[in-house]
């Protein structure tokens, strides 16, 4: 409403539809079954009643902890629905878990609190299997929805992820967006401004499909390392997707110094680990920035068993300020295995 008070109709931190659409629109690379969107066309749950005003945080806290299928019922227009308090996934009410927003709901953190968790491993969610490192459930999917100003303090292992942070079963991302989502600026393992992931099922990959992180000078996501995505023995296949504009602020990389706090690793993604693969399909990175490596993507396999693929992309002016691996402009990787780049531009 350009009348209301306050509010930017051009800016879409206030006005999410006026920013850049979800996805690589150059992206053409195909969408494997279980990378698909989740048919919501009969919702367990509705959020709203028609309204703006039913469409509120207590509203979707409740919803999420009940868990299933869950759409919005917010009105014909786009709404914001400023989270007071993180909405929680609990673990036994799956075994699938989607939200879906329409394309018409944005999520706000409101610059104080974290959008979305779920952790297989926290007592306080429910245990369901006596291995919660690795179980298959519960399967949880975003799509159509637009996250902005999420908020994750803390610089330990188990912090990050601005606006989701997921431990354990299977996550996607779909048809989504992610702008101004940020996490610790300083640190050597926090990340992920945007997302954060930890033991997926198998090493099964958490799939980023037709997204958008960033997408606009002033939108960018940021953390410590990882702006956009972060984790740590996670597989990730990124489809059809944008990343620009998001920063890894963090400085000192893992050996900090003359006060430094560490981190700045993997302007849009940060990945380490052991055996697990970062394919990249169809996407576009542009404008991301590292303070120490990797402006685009930081890859590590510290066993040297993992393995970075990269087809039909380009990575585009993603300075990384300290160091990147020579050949591979906004990379750094190290593994055992040369990286897979196919009918793919990298530039400076």
């Amino acid at each position: 409403d350009s009348g209301t008070p306050g509010v930017d109709v051009h800016n879409p931190l206030t006005n999410p539809a006026e920013g850049p659409p979800a996805g690589n629109p150059d992206g053409k690379s195909p969408i494997p079954s279980d990378a698909a969107p989740e048919n919501t066309s009969s919702p367990t749950r509705v959020i709203g009643n028609g309204t703006k005003e039913s469409c509120t945080s207590k509203a979707v806290v409740d919803a999420v902890a009940k868990g299933g299928i869950i759409t919005f019922n917010c009105g014909p227009d786009d709404v914001v629905i400023t989270m007071t308090e993180t909405a929680k996934i609990v673990n036994n009410t799956g075994p699938e878990i989607v939200l879906d927003g329409g394309g018409k709901v944005t999520l706000s953190g409101g610059g104080t609190v974290r959008i979305l968790y779920m952790n297989t491993c926290d007592k306080a969610q429910v245990w369901t299997t006596p291995k919660c490192d690795n179980q298959d459930l519960p399967h949880l999917t975003v799509q159509n929805l637009t996250f902005i100003d999420g908020w994750a303090p803390g610089e330990d292992l188990l912090s990050g992820g601005g606006a989701i942070y997921v431990q354990g079963g299977r996550f996607k991302v779909v048809n989504s967006r992610f702008f101004n989502n940020k996490c610790s600026p300083g640190g050597t393992d926090v990340g992920g401004g945007a997302i954060r992931a930890f033991l997926q099922y198998n090493t099964l990959p958490v799939y980023i499909v037709n997204s958008t992180f960033g997408g606009g000078e002033t939108l960018g996501n940021s953390c410590a390392n990882g702006g956009a995505l972060s984790s740590i023995g996670v597989s990730y296949t990124v489809i059809n997707s944008l990343f620009s504009y998001n920063t890894a602020v963090g400085k000192g990389a893992n050996a900090p110094s003359n006060g430094e706090l560490g981190g700045g690793n993997g302007g849009a993604i940060y990945n380490d680990g052991n055996t697990y693969t970062l394919t990249v399909l169809g996407s576009r990175f542009e404008n991301n920035t590292a303070n120490e490596g990797g402006g685009a993507i930081f890859y590590v396999s510290n066993d040297g068993s993992g393995h970075l693929v990269i087809r039909d992309s380009q990575l585009i002016h993603n300075p990384s300020l300290g160091f990147e691996t020579n050949g591979y402009p906004g990379i750094f990787v190290k593994t055992n295995a040369t990286p897979t780049i196919e009918s793919s531009l990298l530039q400076k």
